[in-house]
């Protein structure tokens, strides 16, 4: 389902995808977030993916209160507080998606697929 605003002028109809995408890449700027992971259901595997590829560890629901229900798969830095990054994620998401579409936000699930240790 499509979000949507009615102005003066008409409707405004926002697809899922563009939040996804802008959400995603909100999220990948957040501190201790090192990317966005894929789960191959096949074999139960993480995956990190490239910054091309936002959308695929992001899942946006709308529903018909027109709010949005965000679920973000992510892979952590190793070291930094789970809960911090958590935090952090969910104060910065809400705020930029809110203020990108006038719509929102319901929930934000976080799911953290994986732990990354920098070189």
């Amino acid at each position: 389902m499509n979000g949507h605003m009615d102005t003066q002028l008409g409707r405004v109809s926002i697809d899922p995808e563009v939040i996804a995408t802008y959400a995603g890449s909100v999220a990948v700027e957040c501190f201790g977030i090192v990317g966005m992971a894929a789960v191959n259901m096949k074999d139960g595997l993480v995956k990190l993916l490239k910054k091309d590829y936002f959308t695929h560890g992001i899942n946006v629901a709308i529903d018909e209160d027109n709010k949005i229900t965000i679920d973000f798969h992510v892979i952590v830095s190793y070291g930094v507080s789970i809960s911090t990054v958590s935090d952090n994620l969910i104060e910065t998401v809400r705020y930029k998606v809110e203020e990108f579409t006038g719509l929102e936000i319901k929930k934000i699930n976080i799911y953290v697929e994986g732990v990354r240790v920098i070189d």
